[in-house]
């Protein structure tokens, strides 16, 4: 079957705050059914969410407050890629910043979405290896604490209740299976 995109008809901001942008778009579908769909537009440049991983098979998580969950979580170190960066240099940049590690090794695994029909946002998802100490200042309100744990322990990781973010949890599948692979 040929895919047939919708034709946009429209594409109004309708909101916007310091982080967010609410998007009103107008679809003619081949059919020629009408709609409008609201969406948070995406950033320009993408975020990165990075699996640090040791030499001894360690996964390197953070621990930081969340305001959307009003809790400390678990997860992994993330960030936007800034303009003249590339994904490669926004996650050395971002572990640099969050965990005080660089990495000579940093492979791009595969891009994830969240909610796809409500948010144009992507996030790359990167495996760092041959990892190295060297710390930048970041942007954090608070010194973020750094929780090693075995990737052979992903289970156990699992259970824990503080880790609930869908791209960690994905991104560490996807670290583990392509490491098994090798």
């Amino acid at each position: 079957m040929t895919e047939r995109y919708p034709q946009t008809t429209y594409r109004n901001i309708v909101a916007r705050s310091r982080l967010f942008r609410v998007e009103a778009v107008g679809l003619r579908f081949s059919n020629g059914v009408e709609v409008e769909y609201e969406r948070l537009g995406g950033g320009a440049n993408g975020a990165v969410l990075v699996v640090p991983v040791t030499d001894d098979r360690r996964v390197l998580l953070i621990r930081e407050y969340a305001a959307g969950t009003e809790r400390y979580e678990l997860g992994l170190p993330k960030g936007r890629v800034e303009p003249g960066e590339n994904p490669q240099q926004a996650a050395d940049r971002e572990m640099m910043e969050e965990v005080g590690y660089g990495a000579k090794r940093i492979t791009h695994l595969r891009d994830l979405t969240l909610a796809p029909g409500y948010f144009g946002h992507r996030t790359q998802i990167m495996l760092a290896e041959e990892l190295y100490e060297y710390r930048l200042p970041g942007d954090e309100p608070e010194v973020i604490e750094v929780v090693p744990w075995p990737l052979a322990e992903l289970p156990a990781l699992l259970a824990e209740e503080e880790l609930t973010e869908a791209r960690s949890i994905a991104a560490l599948y996807l670290a583990r299976d392509y490491l098994a692979a090798r």
